[in-house]
């Protein structure tokens, strides 16, 4: 049975997408998983991916097109050629917000789930909240920030009005749909704040009615309760250190180390003003500190890149020597995709690498974050570094005689030891034997 592929919604005030370009051609074979086509909002670029195996049939967008969200642009077919009718590239009507009834204790307004991100995702990190509870937001607002497998979004508010009810914690894995907040038209009295884990929790049964309900008069008297202080766990369920992504930049341009915050039982996400609070932690030998930073060092007794740069280049027209080193590189990261940073003789270029054959490299932005960074010395007089880390993993190549010196500089928190270690062993395979990448 064909499966329709649809352009999904990457936040909720979506409406549409952008087609950046088709990773797949039509009749190829694609897995489950598989990264069919690039779509862009207003505010990311990402690969969605097949929800089924067959082959991709029937495609009615074109790279650079603008598509409504929920609109069918393809199907996965169980054979290359189908006969089958094409999907009608009418564009469905746009959903309505659903709303709070005000159940369950939560105020009435509109609901703000978690939004889908990819076609294969069936939850989202919630890595930080960037307004609190009773703030007053508008629709184009950014209210929290969500990771999945492949990126970290901002989600904006999608609605005017107050934040009246946060639903998740930093931290917590939402499913895709789940109400995570409520936006009310009013200014909420008593904002609600819960965990993702609580609503899950079953409801305590209802007490005998024998107690005697408060008079109005006593409830009046009664002060409003205030919502119990948000804090978020001392460290995500994964281990990971959650951080938005400037703070984390600024941390290692001023070389801080954010598992002192951890350590020290300071509550996560991290942002820009917790480094205040790193700085003002008791200081740490330096040989404690050097442990954060990881350097390694690889040597192998011949470049047997050129060669394979050269062969590329005549029996596949593959010319661009960066993207190809850029496709070894990613091949070595634990995902096997990301974005490559290549810098060479004063010049810098920026590749979204997916798994698959080298052709599939395509030129990212340059204001891209890199996943790895890949410096190329080869054609300089220096033999060696020890630069310190960056905020991404970093490859250096340089010459030392007739062998290769290829040395990887991170921090502790990109990379676990046994991952550098792997990185490092098989780059350095893949830059002595190249062939070994299209095995």
């Amino acid at each position: 049975m064909p499966h329709d592929v649809t352009m999904p919604q990457l936040g909720m005030a979506q409406d549409a997408g952008k087609i950046v370009s088709w990773l797949k051609a039509p009749g190829d074979p694609v897995a489950e998983g598989d990264a069919l086509f690039e779509v862009e909002t207003d505010k990311a670029t990402m690969e969605v991916e097949a929800q089924a195996a067959g082959f991709l049939s029937g495609v009615t967008a074109a790279a650079g097109e603008d598509v409504p969200v929920g609109q069918v642009i393809a199907r996965i077919t169980e054979e290359a050629e189908d006969d089958s009718a094409p999907p009608e590239p009418s564009a469905p009507s746009a959903p309505s917000a659903p709303q709070s009834s005000g159940g369950d204790d939560l105020p009435e307004g509109i609901e703000v789930t978690m939004p889908q991100l990819g076609m294969a995702q069936d939850s989202g990190l919630l890595v930080a909240w960037h307004k609190s509870p009773g703030d007053a937001v508008q629709a184009d607002d950014v209210l929290f920030e969500v990771e999945t497998d492949k990126s970290t979004m901002e989600v904006p508010a999608g609605a005017d009005g107050y934040l009246a009810a946060t639903l998740a914690e930093a931290g917590e894995d939402v499913p895709v749909g789940n109400a995570v907040a409520v936006i009310s038209a009013e200014a909420p009295s008593n904002p609600v704040t819960r965990s993702a884990a609580a609503a899950k929790a079953p409801a305590p049964k209802a007490e005998p009615e024998q107690a005697e309900k408060p008079t109005e008069r006593e409830t009046r008297q009664k002060p409003a309760s205030k919502p119990a202080p948000k804090t978020a766990p001392a460290n995500s369920a994964n281990g990971r250190i959650l951080a938005s992504p400037k703070a984390r930049k600024m941390a290692l341009d001023q070389g801080l180390d954010l598992n002192r915050l951890v350590e020290a039982g300071h509550p996560q996400p991290y942002h820009v003003a917790d480094l205040e609070v790193l700085k003002s932690l008791p200081t740490k030998s330096a040989q404690t500190n050097a442990v954060q930073t990881r350097h390694l060092t690889a040597e192998i007794p011949a470049d047997g890149f050129a060669d394979f740069a050269r062969w590329a280049a005549d029996t596949a027209g593959l010319s661009d020597q960066n993207a190809l080193l850029a496709g070894l590189a990613a091949a070595c990261l634990p995902t096997g995709t990301g974005t490559v940073r290549v810098e060479a003789l004063g010049q810098s270029h920026s590749y979204a690498v997916m798994p698959g054959p080298l052709s599939t490299i395509q030129p990212a932005e340059p204001d891209r974050p890199a996943d790895l960074i890949l410096r190329d010395l080869r054609f300089s007089r220096i033999t060696s570094v020890h630069l310190g880390a960056e905020p991404a993993p970093v490859l250096t190549l340089a010459r030392n005689g007739d062998a290769l010196a290829i040395t990887l500089e991170c921090a502790g928190d990109h990379l676990t030891a046994s991952d550098a270690l792997t990185l490092l062993s098989e780059f350095a395979g893949r830059m002595e034997q190249p062939l070994r990448h299209l095995l």
